[in-house]
Parts: C-alpha cells; structure tokens; sequence
C-alpha cells in the first residue's frame, strides 16, 4: 500500500436505535472507516411497517376416478355446479371466479402403465380472486361443506394473500430508513469527537414482505410487514 493512503487509525462500533414509527420500528448501526484526510462513517437504517394484505387468491382443485371416463367427467360437472354454488352462497360475483383447466389421466396408459386403481382420474380448478380478503379466510373455513355434499378436495393449500400497495407506503418507509441512519451515524459521530458532515453514497436495499409474526410465509398469511434497508456513507469532520 503506498503511503499517501496508510490507514492510521480504525474506530468500530455498533448501535441500536429502536423506535416506533407509525406502525412500524427503525434501527441503526455502523463501523467508522478512519484513513488519513478521508474519515467516514458507513451506516444502515431498518424501516419495518405492519401492513395488511388487500388481495386473495384462492385455488379449489377437486377430483373424480373410476372406470368409465363418460361417468368420471360427469361427477366433475356435477361437483362443478356445487362449488359454483358454495362460491355464490358465500358472496363472490361470478367475475371473481374463474375456472381452470381440466386435467385427465388415464392411468393405463404408457405413462402410468404401472399405477394401480380406478384407470380415469380428473381434476378440475376453480380460482377465486378478490380484494374481500375477509370473505376469503371465512370461506376457508367453510370448506368442510363441500366436502359434505362429496367433492373430493386435492391439494387444498388455502389461500394466498398479496399486498399489492407497496407504492403507497415506499417513500415514507425510505425516509423512516433514512432517518434511522442518520440518528446512528450521529451518534458514531459523537464518540469519535467528530462532527457528521454530508453523505458521500447511499444505497437502498430490496423492500421485502414478511410475515407480520415471522412464524410462515407472508403469503399464507394476510397480517403482512414490509421491511426495507437503507446503506449511507456520511463525511466526518
């Protein structure tokens, strides 16, 4: 290393920074870089909001087996039309539900030439899609009544909640993050008997959706939280 850039000297520290903003929480912390005539301070602020999730996907995939493919098929129509209804009793407009493709397998085939049991198996998709996130997990919970009236249920995962709004909360959440910065590079300023001067780069991380209890995905959940990470270089003088 040529000596014009000898390191001189180097402070490290950490802090934390906890406080509650809106319905979200920040912290800060960094390591001082001291070199000679270039003394700075490198930084992150976490910025966190609770969010709620405004869009539900909920797949039904049912089936049917036997040995008759006519007979099979129509045991999906007929399991078709009580789903439809169930859907309707709950509340969903018919735009909200969409039908997906009809899967057969015919398990004599050279495909499945060693599976055992009835020859035709279907499988049929209904997909509900809606911002009526509440309605959602109540149907959920009324599942049991199709498989009452004998739908038989495949591959049941529940719903999937999406927050779709991340531009509404953004730049609030990139100045929270900012801020929470700030608040540890001042401090860092402090115990090196510096003063803060201007930021010389900043980065911003990736926004992330979490779940709000970190106990699963976000997605299996509609008690959501974004998080976002902030990376600022700030002068010392």
């Amino acid at each position: 290393m040529a000596d014009n850039s000898l390191v001189t000297g180097v402070v490290a520290g950490g802090l934390v920074a906890l406080g509650l903003v809106g319905a979200g929480a920040f912290v800060g912390n960094g390591i001082i870089h001291a070199n000679a005539g270039d003394r700075t301070v490198l930084v992150r602020g976490l910025a966190e909001r609770n969010v709620q999730a405004d869009l539900a996907v909920l797949p039904i995939r049912f089936t049917a087996s036997g040995e008759v493919l006519s007979e099979v098929q129509a045991k999906i129509d007929s399991d078709l039309v009580i789903v439809r209804r169930f859907l309707a009793r709950q509340g969903y407009p018919e735009s909200a539900v969409t039908l997906g493709r009809l899967e057969v397998a015919d398990t004599r085939s050279r495909e499945y030439s060693n599976q055992q049991g009835p020859r035709f198996i279907l499988a049929q998709t209904v997909v509900v899609r809606t911002g009526d996130v509440a309605r959602v997990q109540g149907t959920t919970r009324a599942m049991n009544d199709l498989v009452r009236q004998g739908v038989v249920m495949q591959d049941f995962a529940g719903p999937t909640y999406i927050f779709t709004k991340l531009n509404d909360v953004r730049p609030a959440m990139i100045a929270q993050a900012t801020a929470a910065a700030r608040s540890g590079a001042q401090q860092f300023a402090e115990d090196a008997n510096a003063r803060l001067g201007p930021i010389k780069e900043a980065t911003q991380g990736s926004f992330e959706i979490l779940d709000r209890d970190g106990v699963g995905e976000a997605s299996q959940s509609p008690d959501q939280k974004v998080r976002v990470v902030t990376t600022v270089r700030y002068q010392l003088r």
